[in-house]
């Protein structure tokens, strides 16, 4: 029998989420009380706070508006060189790859090859 329950990974990123905010607010309650320490009126080293994470919060959707549009420019590129049509493998003829290489020769006549009719040669 364990006597010790297991905790999941769930629970352990709650902590260590829950650890990290309690972190960030001991550091702006020092800041604070460090504003204040200096003299300032615990008013304005407030408003001063708040001016400050806006400001920090601002930032970081700037960085994000910007890696979000590089990231989409990379995903069109990769869509645009992954695009391949079929029709691209076809002449103005409709004719395939490998119909276009004895039709495309110097010395190629539609009377010599059972193809179907060219529009290049006229009854002849």
């Amino acid at each position: 029998m364990k006597t010790a329950a297991q905790t999941t990974f769930p629970e352990r990123v709650g902590r260590t989420l829950g650890r990290l905010w309690r972190g960030c607010v001991r550091l702006d309650r020092r800041a604070m009380q460090g504003l204040v320490a200096k003299g300032w009126k615990p008013g304005v080293a407030k408003g001063v706070m708040l001016i400050v994470k806006i400001a920090a919060f601002a930032v970081l959707l700037y960085a994000a508006f910007w890696m979000a549009l590089l990231l989409l420019c990379i995903v069109v590129v990769a869509r645009m060189a992954w695009q391949h049509d079929s029709d691209d493998d076809a002449d103005f003829l409709g004719r395939k790859v490998e119909e276009r290489d004895h039709r495309e020769g110097l010395f190629y006549h539609s009377a010599m090859h059972d193809d179907d009719p060219d529009p290049r040669f006229k009854d002849d």
